[in-house]
């Protein structure tokens, strides 16, 4: 799973049949420890993110098992929204 953060969303009124009705979201991957990594991204929303929320993402063939029809043509899904972040400190 990807920490990211919702920057923008996606519409798209011709699109593969498998993605009508999807909430497509731009998610920016967030990394502790790298200042500027900007990995950019779409993500199938499928609980009701928002922009400037941090989520969690899931990709690769985990995407397509978030409860969505198995002929749905997606490698990412925003699958929950985080409340908060600890971080134990490392040596």
């Amino acid at each position: 799973m990807l920490i990211c953060e919702v920057v923008g969303s996606v519409w798209a009124t011709k699109k593969e049949n498998s993605l009508n009705g999807l909430k497509l979201m731009v998610v920016k991957k967030v990394s502790e420890n790298i200042q500027n990594d900007n990995s950019i991204f779409v993500a199938v929303d499928v609980i009701g993110a928002g922009n400037g929320d941090r989520v969690l993402v899931v990709n690769g063939s985990t995407a397509k098992k978030v409860g969505l029809k198995n002929d749905v043509l997606i490698d990412a899904a925003i699958v929950a929204i985080i409340d908060n972040v600890e971080l134990n400190k490392m040596d």
